[in-house]
């Protein structure tokens, strides 16, 4: 073992929140990214189209701040999926913004994708049950409101400088 890394303290690493949080996401992405492989999608993108149908046309900084998405992610997937057909990008309007909206194969892609999504979403909940599921998602929603408290803090804006 190199010299540096005998010296490294590494207890408590294991139980790091980011480390934990993002194993436990891959791990549920997985499972419905399987499940809409037949559509053509990822979960990522299905998470998107839902969001874009929800409330279209809606702009790219609004849908990134739903989403908990970076822009630099959120341009990527969004460039895809306007490849792939499936939502417009306006030009930029009032304010510098750009709308999105689905096309009519993005319509119809989240059509035939919502079924699937929903078979999955049942295998899921009935594996969790439906009142620990309903409690787990008011606590990863809780959890995201604090770590974007924690990361507009001025003591995280300090550590950043």
């Amino acid at each position: 073992m190199p010299a540096v890394l005998s010296e490294l303290n590494l207890n408590g690493t294991g139980s790091c929140a980011s480390f934990n949080f993002r194993r436990t996401a891959r791990a549920v992405t997985r499972f419905y990214d399987q499940a809409l492989e037949r559509c053509g999608i990822r979960s990522t993108q299905f998470a998107i189209l839902a969001g874009v149908a929800k409330t279209q046309p809606t702009s790219i900084s609004a849908l990134g701040d739903v989403l908990l998405i970076d822009s630099t992610t959120l341009t990527r997937s969004l460039r895809l999926l306007k490849k792939q057909g499936f939502l417009t990008v306006s030009e930029r309007a009032s304010k510098r913004q750009r709308f999105l909206k689905l096309t009519p194969a993005g319509e119809r892609t989240l059509a035939e994708s919502l079924p699937v999504w929903r078979k999955a979403q049942e295998q899921w909940v009935q594996s969790l049950g439906a009142e620990n599921w309903t409690k787990l998602r008011s606590e990863l929603e809780r959890l995201a409101h604090v770590a974007v408290a924690l990361e507009k803090s001025p003591n995280q804006k300090a550590a950043k400088a």
